[in-house]
């Protein structure tokens, strides 16, 4: 088979698993009585990005074939999943927070290397057959966000949003994706050459914060990865809860939320295939700045809109979501793996992830539950009306906008761009 179709396969899959969940899982916590913990099971992998990444990077530089890295972490996370899918419908709506937690957290340790991993096996395996990685990977990670979206669907049309199904469709997928992983090219280890203990342990990848340039880029990694999971977590549940509502009770963004948030990912399907020229054309500052003012508006249009004669804004902020998340996350690791030497590259992958999606990520959720504790669930918990829910929703989005238009301003001044990632 096609190497480039053998890899869009792989992206499938991979974001599949994902988007089983991904969307989705904060109304089934809130339909047990686990809403004010949403952040916790958000926040979590953020804190395992922080080190499993890296982890299993390190091991795939240097000890074991990466394709097989991959599959041993997709088995035990699929495993996993599983577990916890099978707990919560044996509990019903008794749900308890340490059992489900615990499972769940050992799940996503393992799930979340697998993103950076199947990063750098796509990446050796395209340039060990002669492609250039920058114009050949956009379009097969298109793929990845498809299957995203089609998992999405898929929990949606049966009735799987506010149950623990969602984690049985994930945990079946990471189990086919083990078994799948073992078919792709080997990506060898760096053997022979002598090595200290720091660069034995990959660990000689974090001496790119010794570099300005890549210290900045880090740091502000971190900043931005703070957006990556809020609308993840509290989307649905935001656009649920104008249910409470009598006159939009029946719209369709009530009743199917995870379609119409799957709009977002839709927009990620055509902002991929755009990356390679904008990083051509404007560099990783240009880009990254792009990516900021797109997290402004998509929190901005959450706001404004509702999901009736306001679903215009859910739209707009949707389509922006391609641009907040692609013209970052992909332009960046793409970035990453050109700025980096050979000998590290997956340790550098791994540790991008662990600042976007592990200590950005941590922060967010954790700040943003707290937020919206505030404003959201307490003033619900002591018999808020409809009405007030939703007020208190929008002073939400509104901090969150301001939040990422600060961290924007900060890098337009702060980051220097010396040259363009070439396409």
């Amino acid at each position: 088979m096609n190497l480039k179709i053998r890899l869009t396969i792989l992206n499938f899959i991979e974001f599949a698993v994902w988007g089983a969940y991904l969307t989705s899982m904060g109304t089934y916590l809130a339909s047990v009585g686990l809403a004010s913990n949403i952040g916790w099971f958000y926040s979590v992998q953020g804190i395992v990005s922080i080190f499993m990444p890296a982890l299993m990077g390190i091991v795939a530089d240097r000890w074991i074939e990466g394709q097989k890295v991959l599959s041993l972490c997709h088995a035990l996370a699929g495993a996993f999943m599983i577990g916890a899918s099978a707990y919560a419908y044996s509990a019903g709506d008794s749900v308890a927070f340490a059992p489900l937690f615990a499972l769940y957290t050992l799940s996503v340790a393992f799930f979340m290397p697998t993103i950076a991993l199947g990063y750098s096996v796509a990446y050796a395996a395209l340039e060990g057959a002669g492609y250039d990685s920058v114009k050949a990977f956009p379009p097969i990670r298109v793929w990845g966000t498809v299957g995203f979206i089609v998992t999405m669907w898929i929990v949606d049309l049966c009735g799987l949003q506010a149950t623990p199904g969602q984690w049985m469709v994930s945990g079946g997928l990471s189990l086919v994706m083990a078994v799948y992983s073992l078919t792709m090219p080997r990506m060898p280890i760096k053997k022979g050459e002598q090595k200290t203990l720091a660069e034995a342990l990959g660990l000689n990848a974090f001496k790119l914060f010794l570099n300005p340039r890549m210290a900045m880029f880090f740091i502000f990694a971190m900043l931005l990865g703070v957006c990556l999971q809020i609308t993840n977590g509290f989307a649905n549940p935001f656009i649920t809860s104008f249910g409470a509502i009598e006159e939009y009770q029946n719209t369709f963004g009530v009743q199917h939320a995870n379609i119409l948030i799957s709009l977002s990912q839709m927009s990620e399907t055509l902002c991929i295939l755009l990356i390679p020229f904008f990083l051509s054309k404007f560099g990783i500052k240009k880009v990254v700045l792009i990516a900021l003012l797109a997290w402004v508006l998509r929190f901005a249009f959450f706001g404004m809109g509702n999901p009736g004669s306001g679903v215009w804004l859910f739209i707009l902020s949707m389509i922006v979501y391609g641009v907040a998340f692609d013209f970052f996350n992909i332009s960046g690791s793409l970035f990453v793996n050109q700025e980096t030497d050979e000998s590290i590259r997956s340790s550098a992958q791994g540790l991008f992830m662990m600042m976007t999606n592990g200590l950005g990520a941590f922060i967010g959720t954790v700040v943003a539950q707290q937020v919206i504790n505030h404003y959201v669930f307490y003033p619900q918990a002591e018999g808020a009306t409809g009405a007030e829910t939703i007020a208190g929703w929008q002073t939400c989005w509104y901090i969150f906008a301001a939040y990422a238009l600060v961290v924007a301003v900060l890098f337009a001044i702060l980051f220097k761009d010396s040259k363009k990632v070439e396409a």
